[in-house]
């Protein structure tokens, strides 16, 4: 039980990390942002097209992270009053 008590907590933040992480690979992959300023100048770069590729694959990693971080911590923290 103390293993609970020790590892969940850390997989809760850590979790909480990769959703803010993605939520901003999200963000900077977006499919609008070619069309403002900064996206037409980040497009000149081969590095972010490349990445700009993988807008789709990162909405999987953020709602997995964000499901199993809410049921987590819903079970470990409980519903809040």
């Amino acid at each position: 039980m103390n293993l609970y008590y020790t590892l969940v907590p850390k997989i809760i933040f850590i979790l909480g990390i990769i959703n803010l992480v993605s939520g901003l690979l999200i963000f900077f992959s977006c499919r609008c942002l070619p069309g403002a300023p900064i996206g037409k100048w980040l497009m000149r770069y081969a590095w972010f097209q490349h990445f700009y590729k993988y807008h789709c694959r990162v909405w999987v990693v953020f709602w997995s992270s964000v499901a199993v971080h809410a049921v987590l911590a819903l079970i470990y923290f409980g519903w809040p009053n």
